[in-house]
């Protein structure tokens, strides 16, 4: 058995002096230290060996197969050694050419306004509260006073999943959901930002848009709050010059129910082309919430009061930035979007 290892022992390190490349010296390891390698096999059969010479012929082997392991490793780095000098040797990299430039990315201006939007108001004591897209029938209008009957149902056309079930018109259910859950606690001070679905498609209108709807419910909460709150937000993202002024609109969630205007963030409100020459943009809607509202979330309209607003992301994206056409927002062009 001595004889033979002194036999392999040979053989292995004469077909390593014939290795020239990788795949050669892999070939030659399997063949002596593979799982059925020559190596392997003797040390297979040591067990038929008497058993007093069973410790020295492992001995052997195992210092033999130590030394083939240390012959191939060095030898495998003298084949890359000499691999990479012949490659520094034979391939001329011309170290004046410019370099791969790594396209940097930017925070896309929808995200930028509404990041900031969220600032102002965690700012002014509103938590940030998310809800389901893919919204019931009762959260995006029924608890929000629009029956199915309801005519105001045709200021949204939707996209319904089935007869009960639709893409969210507007964020209004995500604050429904919140007095539901929080009812009677009180005070309720939230906002509700997220992608909202309507069957618009033009230069002011898409059909997936972002909206942040704020909610405030408390005892002897009046208009004066609101109008202070959002004369606070308009300073904050349009300048501190910012007037805002409220018209007589309605919505059928609150009552009363306001238009907001902030003078022309492009003219300062003297008059140009962008606000038609009124000085005013507008921006929002808002109001008190309508008692029945309150009700059907579990509060007691005759002991607490609240007010409401949404405004869409792109508008006042647009206004901000100067913008006259909502598309270029989600056209991903990049000339576009290095702007910001």
């Amino acid at each position: 058995m001595e004889e033979r290892l002194r036999e392999l022992e040979a053989e292995a390190r004469a077909a390593l002096a014939g290795v020239e490349n990788l795949e050669a010296l892999e070939q030659v390891r399997v063949r002596f230290l593979g799982k059925k390698g020559l190596l392997t096999q003797v040390l297979r059969s040591i067990n038929t060996l008497p058993a007093r010479e069973r410790p020295r012929v492992g001995r052997l082997a195992n210092e033999l197969r130590v030394r083939l392991e240390e012959e191939l490793a060095d030898r495998a780095a003298a084949i890359k050694a000499q691999d990479l000098e012949r490659r520094l040797r034979e391939e001329r990299i011309d170290v004046t050419l410019p370099g791969a430039t790594l396209l940097v990315g930017r925070r896309h201006p929808l995200m930028r306004v509404l990041e900031e939007i969220e600032d102002i108001f965690i700012g002014l004591g509103f938590h940030v509260v998310e809800g389901p897209e893919v919204e019931l029938d009762y959260y995006n209008f029924e608890a929000l006073n629009i029956p199915p009957d309801h005519p105001a149902r045709d200021m949204q056309d939707s996209f319904y999943v089935s007869d009960r079930v639709l893409l969210r018109t507007h964020t209004s259910p995500v604050q429904v959901r919140t007095m539901e859950r929080m009812a009677p606690r009180l005070p309720v001070k939230i906002i509700a930002p997220g992608k909202v679905y309507r069957r618009d498609d033009d230069a002011t209108h898409s059909p997936m848009f972002h909206q942040v709807e704020g909610l405030a419910v408390d005892r002897r909460i009046t208009m004066a709050d609101l109008r202070g709150v959002l004369q606070v937000f308009a300073e904050q993202m349009f300048g501190p010059d910012t007037k805002t002024r409220f018209r007589p609109s309605y919505f059928p969630f609150t009552e009363p129910s306001a238009e907001v205007d902030v003078s022309c963030v492009m003219c300062g409100g003297r008059g140009c082309r962008t606000c038609s020459h009124t000085g005013w943009l507008e921006i929002l809607g808002c109001g008190m919430v309508h008692p029945r509202v309150l009700e059907m979330s579990g509060y007691n309209s005759g002991e607490v009061t609240g007010f409401a607003f949404g405004m869409g992301v792109e508008r006042v994206t647009m206004l901000k930035y100067g913008i006259d056409d909502l598309r270029l927002l989600f056209d991903n062009d990049m000339r576009f979007l290095r702007q910001f």
